[in-house]
């Protein structure tokens, strides 16, 4: 019967899907824009005919993930070595794709005037997604999210039929689109799906966020004010100083290699990419570079842009595409926090916490840069990402490998942010409450329903323990509401 349900949940989505899809097509003008595969058949070759058409750089080392200090006047590193025929090639390669998309970029399928979130999930991923579009929704916020999945093989018909569209969102399977060039869908993977999510997503302006993310504040108004008006990509910090390879910039920007030290991107941080805030219609050049640098990145542009460091992957993209191509950009200048508990070792991070851009370009327009030593107050938090390890109720009791956030060393339950008790407390009121109010309420819906759960049992009913352990049991009226 549970599987009879299953199967016909997957049917409606299919539906579902093509009624998207078709529906997104239109315009407001009720014209028949280029569809996301048709966009995929003209991208694709130009991205083929300016691979890098070379070896793979060789790593003599990985880069130390160091903190950021603006002060340093220490040169990147340099842990790359590419023949000069190599390096020569690939500059030939950027600078034909750079002309290309200048003087003739494809047209991308969105609809004129929107505004939506989109992000990426699948598989235990999907009920992480429902935790953080939950504590979304708490802010007020009605902008439609689109979760895209890699393919069938994620779909979950419980999540994607039932409980996203509760919610004002939907599922989209890449590889719908991405089939559309046979054999495409094979190259990409994991971090990569990042930027062909906001590629095919139908609206014009987005905010990415990472499945474990979620703002504290409505984002509405991060689309209608400073610095998203004049700059058009607003982008978040990361802990660490950039890593890029002096390679990179002979590759992209061999005139200006020169003057690398005065770019934006030598005097700030790397990027934590798990939100990022984009108008494909005043970027869309910039998308085009930063896929080119994703379709190619784990042989050739990932090494390039963060030589090992970590979390190497997409996050340097967005703004070597944007620099490469001269396009206006604001990465928000007060630093990453990591908030978590003190443990008898020190201190176990779980969850970054990222700041209010539009607090920040105000500061920094007055020329005060806190993360120069200014003393002005701090712009109020705006993002939580919970990214390690991930708040599944099915796996966080039992998460091996770290130290837990949720479960002391004595082996009993306890609140996972404690610390640094100033950053917790600007959170506002309850807001660690409500977080668990929405973890408890996605494992007791979820449990028994969704794929990635199966065969699993007792998840609603540990979280409800920890509930009680941790908020006491006068605070357990929302079970009966279940």
């Amino acid at each position: 019967m549970q599987l009879r349900r299953q199967n016909t949940l997957i049917a409606l989505g299919i539906v579902a899907l093509c009624v998207w899809f078709l529906t997104s097509l239109t315009s407001r003008s009720g014209e028949l824009p280029q569809s996301h595969e048709q966009f995929w058949k003209a991208f694709h070759p130009l991205l083929v005919d300016s691979a890098p058409d070379c070896q793979s750089p060789i790593r003599l080392g990985n880069a130390e993930s160091s903190g950021f200090d603006p002060e340093s006047t220490e040169p990147l590193p340099d842990l790359l070595r590419m023949p000069a025929d190599d390096v020569a090639k690939m500059q030939r390669a950027h600078t034909a794709f750079v002309n290309a998309i200048k003087r003739e970029p494809p047209t991308l399928s969105y609809q004129p005037r929107t505004r939506g979130l989109v992000s990426t999930a699948g598989g235990p991923y999907l009920p992480v997604l429902v935790i953080s579009l939950r504590m979304l929704r708490r802010t007020g916020s009605a902008l439609p999210m689109e979760v895209f999945l890699a393919n069938w093989e994620e779909y979950d018909g419980y999540i994607c039929q039932v409980v996203l569209p509760s919610l004002n969102a939907q599922c989209v399977v890449l590889s719908e689109i991405l089939e559309a060039v046979p054999d495409s869908t094979n190259k990409i993977e994991k971090y990569q799906y990042k930027i062909f999510a906001m590629l095919f997503s139908s609206f014009e302006e987005i905010l990415f966020l990472d499945a474990d993310a979620f703002p504290l504040q409505s984002p509405e108004a991060l689309f209608t004010s400073e610095p998203f008006k004049s700059k058009g990509l607003v982008t978040w910090p990361d802990f660490w100083r950039p890593t890029t390879s002096p390679l990179y910039y002979m590759i992209s920007s061999p005139k200006d290699r020169e003057t690398q030290s005065s770019n934006p991107t030598g005097l700030r941080q790397s990027t934590e990419s798990g939100e990022v805030l984009v108008s494909k219609r005043t970027h869309l050049r910039t998308l085009l570079l930063a896929t080119y640098y994703n379709f190619h990145g784990p042989s050739h542009y990932y090494p390039l842009l963060s030589q090992g460091a970590a979390g190497e992957g997409d996050k340097e993209t967005f703004l070597a595409a944007a620099s490469a191509l001269n396009e206006p950009f604001h990465q928000v200048s007060e630093p990453i926090r990591a908030v978590g508990r003190r443990t008898p070792d020190g201190f176990a991070g779980s969850t970054m916490v990222q700041y209010s851009p539009m607090e920040d370009y105000a500061l920094t327009k007055q020329g005060i840069w806190r993360v120069k030593g200014a003393t002005a107050p701090a712009p109020s938090p705006f993002f939580v990402h919970v990214n390690y390890p991930k708040f599944n109720p099915a796996t966080i009791f039992t998460e091996n490998g770290v130290t837990n956030p949720v479960i002391d060393e004595k082996g009993q339950y306890t609140l996972a942010w404690t610390a640094p008790e100033e950053v917790v407390a600007s959170f506002g009121d309850h807001i660690q409450q409500k977080f668990w109010e929405d973890i408890h309420w996605t494992a007791c819906v979820l449990e028994g329903k969704i794929l990635s759960w199966k065969d699993q049992t007792g998840i609603c009913q540990q979280t409800r323990d920890y509930w009680n352990r941790v908020f006491g049991k006068s605070a357990g009226y929302m079970f009966n509401r279940l």
